[in-house]
């Protein structure tokens, strides 16, 4: 069942288009990492989501209820921690997000018991009664997530959740959020691309407002041109070596670079997918030509990403 249908969303501000034509879908009970460069049209997505901002152009629906028509419905079902969370210094914790609960129409017996759950959490039954102006920034991020949290809604949309925080922080945020996805739906917007490596089972790439992929992960990397690149040290002459390796089916370039010490460096890019180190290695081996090295590539969501959004 998808929680999120995005359906060629688009959105401008005078001339400038901040997103075109973004489509994408949310399963329940994923969580999904939202990646973008600067000013790639991340935050305008989500903010277009929530009811932030209306759409130019095409629609969108939160759990069935479509963010334009049904407004109100859709909002329900969600909880939006905004990248910079605005709190009010001079509340105190629990004053604040009983304050919060209440703007969201829960009222009765129902305030204590969601106030006390949301504490629980988001570990803030310490600080529950310190003014929130003598918080550090990990436990002012924490209190925006108890807020986000308030109606228990089925879908969270954290923007850089972990921004500004130090590491022990940033692993206590990531944490927090593997738990809430136990029952809630999450889109996490962050730069951190190692956190989403850990944490997301399906990844968004946005890019000067378009989206460039929508996958898992491992699907991502997989099918990266990197994923069949392999690199090789050897020595002695290097153009037979060079001949039948560029004759091989699944390769697709083949780079010989400057000698180092006397030792030819090869660079050998195939099919994606293709591991062709067993290939390489008899053929120098059949000239009785030394090798030192043989290394494939692993590819990183780092490099999916930096493959998706550069500009060369």
């Amino acid at each position: 069942m998808s929680m999120v249908i995005a359906e060629h969303l688009h959105k401008t501000f005078g001339r400038f288009t901040a997103v075109k034509d973004a489509t994408f879908s949310i399963d329940k009970g994923e969580i999904v990492g939202f990646l973008g460069p600067n000013g790639a049209g991340k935050t305008t997505t989500m903010k277009m989501l929530t009811g932030y901002l209306p759409p130019t152009a095409g629609t969108a629906s939160i759990a069935g209820y479509d963010i334009i028509d049904k407004p109100l419905e859709a909002r329900r079902h969600l909880g939006y921690m905004p990248e910079n969370v605005p709190l009010y210094d001079d509340m105190r914790v629990y004053e604040y997000l009983d304050y919060r609960a209440r703007l969201k129409g829960i009222c009765g017996k129902s305030v204590r018991q969601q106030l006390g759950e949301v504490i629980d959490k988001c570990g803030l039954e310490p600080k529950r009664k310190n003014l929130i102006s003598t918080l550090s920034k990990g436990y002012r991020q924490r209190v925006g997530l108890a807020d986000a949290l308030l109606g228990n809604p089925d879908l969270l949309i954290l923007d850089e959740p972990t921004n500004g925080l130090d590491p022990n922080q940033i692993r206590q945020i990531r944490e927090l959020i593997r738990a809430l996805s136990e029952n809630h739906t999450v889109i996490l917007s962050t730069h951190i691309l190692s956190e989403v490596e850990m944490i997301c089972n399906k990844v968004i790439i946005i890019d000067q407002g378009e989206i460039k992929a929508a996958d898992t992960p491992e699907n991502l990397t997989t099918n990266l041109r990197a994923a069949g690149r392999v690199s090789i040290e050897f020595k002695g002459d290097p153009t037979a070596v060079v001949a039948e390796l560029e004759a091989f089916a699944p390769v697709k370039k083949v780079i010989l670079e400057e000698p180092e010490d006397g030792w030819n460096r090869l660079l050998v890019r195939a099919e994606p997918g293709t591991d062709t180190r067993e290939k390489a290695a008899a053929i120098i081996t059949a000239h009785g030509l030394p090798m030192r090295h043989i290394y494939r590539h692993i590819p990183s969501l780092e490099d999916v990403f930096v493959e998706m959004t550069r500009r060369d």
